[in-house]
């Protein structure tokens, strides 16, 4: 599926599950919370913290596809194609940062083992 495609499919979805779409502040509000529910399976799974009872059932995948849908909408709702945003940030990042990590020490042999600050 393309991003095309994915903003056609939620927007299709929107209009005939959803009803409408919440509003811009609504969304970037759950945007936020969806992003924490992430945070919180990473931390919990790569960092430090313990699993609650209540985190045991999450599901990574899903709660990034959770991200990626109020994305799309927000998306789809101020009016971004986000196949042209994503290329645009890509070359972005390709012109800037064409040396930046290749010369960064602390990128330097596997994750983890580079030089501490």
């Amino acid at each position: 599926m393309t991003l095309q495609e994915a903003q056609a499919q939620v927007d299709t979805w929107i209009k005939t599950v959803g009803v409408r779409y919440f509003t811009e502040l609504t969304n970037t509000a759950i945007l936020m919370e969806e992003v924490g529910e992430v945070a919180r399976i990473m931390a919990r799974t790569y960092g430090d913290q313990s699993f609650k009872k209540a985190d045991m059932a999450k599901d990574l995948g899903d709660e990034m596809a959770d991200v990626l849908f109020v994305l799309i909408c927000l998306a789809n709702q101020t009016g971004i194609d986000l196949t042209a945003a994503f290329a645009k940030n890509l070359e972005k990042k390709t012109v800037r940062d064409a040396d930046r990590h290749k010369n960064n020490p602390k990128l330097q042999g596997p994750a983890g083992t580079g030089p501490k600050p």
